[in-house]
């Protein structure tokens, strides 16, 4: 079992991979936002990963990882993403409550159990959230037709694609609104206050900014 030490520089090296993955550039202030602890907490976990060797922190105060550290990084993220994987498809757990558990669990996996989840899921696919082991960078999406609620045109038709998992309040929040992976919605109207107002087939919901940033989207043909 690794030490808590050892854990906290998982999930700080996770966090820096996640935040570059999705095109941020990462201060400290990302990190405190991210994974919910003070300034001060952030300056002497920098300063541990400094010293081992796994980031670098540029003059601007942007945070970089190592060719070490991201190595470390992608390991935790892929465990993450194995466990959430197994969590729902060998166990039927639902998609808003694997994320939390699976924060848990990736710590705790040992090589040889890793190797059998890569044998029995295999690397690629998504999660249950529809993600694969790293987020992807917006532009690149967007590219693709993706786009997020939040930018998403009144009176169209959509198909959720995938979620932001970073947060388990905000997953519960989306799946008790009836908002998943899957689900079909129509954007009523886009808001002066920023809120969306979406129809789904349960009825009508109200979404403030940082919810429909969260959701990405493909439109659905016209009818």
């Amino acid at each position: 079992m690794k030490d808590a030490i050892y854990e906290s520089k998982e999930n700080y090296l996770k966090a820096i991979l996640e935040a570059e993955a999705e095109g941020r550039q990462v201060i400290s202030a990302t990190l405190a936002h991210w994974l919910e602890v003070s300034a001060p907490a952030v300056t002497m976990a920098l300063k541990r990963l400094k010293r081992d060797g796994l980031v670098e922190v540029g003059a601007n105060g942007i945070v970089r990882l190592t060719a070490t550290g991201r190595e470390t990084a992608y390991r935790t993220a892929l465990r993450h993403h194995l466990i959430e994987r197994m969590l729902s498809e060998v166990f039927g757990m639902e998609w808003h409550e694997i994320h939390e558990e699976a924060e848990r669990l990736e710590h705790a996996v040992s090589p040889a159990f890793e190797a059998k989840l890569k044998e029995k899921l295999g690397e690629r696919g998504a999660c249950p959230h529809g993600n694969q082991v790293l987020p992807e960078n917006p532009a690149e999406r967007k590219k693709r037709g993706e786009i997020q609620l939040s930018e998403a045109a009144e009176g169209r038709c959509y198909t959720v694609i995938s979620l932001h998992e970073r947060d388990p309040k905000l997953l519960l929040f989306l799946h008790s609104n009836g908002i998943g992976p899957g689900q079909s919605l129509r954007v009523v109207s886009q808001n002066y206050d920023k809120t969306v107002l979406i129809e789904l087939p349960a009825g009508i919901c109200t979404l403030g900014h940082p919810a429909a940033e969260a959701v990405w989207l493909r439109p659905e043909s016209r009818r």
